[in-house]
């Protein structure tokens, strides 16, 4: 029988190269949160292989759960329900996941709660403080970069996205140039702070009036930069390089997260996502909120929760829970799932 004092989510993460399962007391408490990271087994092709992710997964996935139970000091008697990622990432990934989620739930007769993994990333503030809305949320990640609108909880509205490459995107594949090891969006933040922009890298869009993003000329502009420069044997400052890149990146997602903000009055600005975890872009972000926004809370998801787990998958999933959402066990993995932003619940 479920404990009646407090509400426990058992949460899965798989949608990409984490394995991570966790226990959240009441949306906003972590009593565990479990991560198996793959990254030493894709360092090697310089980017995640699916189906090296979903067979690490299936290895991984039973292991995680026992850790997280046993963490958390409970045990399946005590649980709510059960809250999972169905999407949007890798298929094979996400479906290790889903189904251990509904082995759960089926077997101790728990709700399942369907979570779409980039309201799991918007959720992660919620473990620094509440929620107040209307929010907007800069979601940037390796495969997203959105400015969402959050009218009110659970309810999600992309008022802008990325074209081609996210931001994140274009992160790993500039460090492969630079010689750096996957995943190097850490090791370019460093190598930023070392140089100055000096080679004024395109902003892509950033003058056009809407909230779109653009990243694929800049990621060209910069492999063509080194190229030629390889081409006529000139040496490049390589801090240089990266605090170019990084610059243009942060300058266009400022730009136009102010722009947002003047267009769409909200108590709140999220900052989530794995790139959130960025020094320069926070830096930058925090500068431009005291300046233009002053009367908006800047909200930054905890450093620890900017990478892919499960606490923040259980923080969405029990706001879902609290409204309402369920999946029966014919739920299903979704990879290029988006939000349906009018009630949250599945499509």
């Amino acid at each position: 029988m479920a404990n009646e004092e407090r509400n426990l989510i058992l949460a899965f993460e798989s949608s990409c190269d984490e394995t991570s399962v966790a226990v959240i007391e009441d949306g906003h408490k972590i009593l565990s949160n479990i991560v198996a990271t793959q990254i030493k087994s894709h360092k090697r092709f310089g980017g995640v292989v699916p189906e090296v992710a979903s067979r690490h997964h299936i290895e991984q996935i039973t292991l995680c759960i026992d850790d997280a139970l046993a963490e958390a000091q409970v045990t399946y008697d005590d649980l709510t329900a059960v809250a999972v990622t169905y999407g949007p990432g890798l298929v094979g990934a996400l479906l290790v996941g889903v189904a251990a989620a509904k082995a759960v739930a089926f077997a101790h007769n728990l709700p399942l709660i369907p979570v779409n993994h980039m309201a799991g990333h918007i959720y992660a503030a919620r473990f620094v403080a509440p929620i107040e809305f209307p929010a907007l949320a800069l979601l940037v990640s390796g495969g997203h970069t959105e400015l969402v609108y959050l009218p009110g909880p659970n309810q999600f509205e992309i008022i802008g996205e990325t074209r081609d490459d996210a931001a994140g995107e274009a992160y790993d594949k500039v460090g492969r140039v630079l010689g750096l090891a996957y995943p190097a969006g850490k090791q370019i933040d460093e190598l930023a702070h070392q140089g100055q922009d000096t080679f004024h890298f395109p902003r892509a869009m950033v003058k056009e009036e809407n909230f779109d993003f653009s990243f694929s000329g800049l990621k060209s502009a910069f492999i063509n930069t080194v190229h030629h420069a390889d081409q006529i044997g000139e040496a490049l400052n390589r801090a240089d390089l990266a605090a170019s890149f990084q610059q243009s990146v942060v300058d266009v997602l400022v730009a136009k997260t102010d722009r947002a903000l003047t267009e769409f009055p909200v108590r709140q600005l999220i900052l989530a996502g794995g790139v959130a975890a960025n020094s320069g872009l926070r830096a930058d972000l925090t500068a431009m909120m005291e300046k233009h926004h002053p009367e908006v809370a800047l909200l930054k998801a905890p450093l620890a929760l900017c990478g892919d787990n499960a606490a923040m998958i259980g923080a969405a999933g029990y706001v879902a829970w609290q409204h309402g959402v369920r999946a029966d066990l014919a739920l299903n993995a979704d990879p290029s799932l988006e939000f349906d932003w009018r009630s949250g619940m599945l499509p």
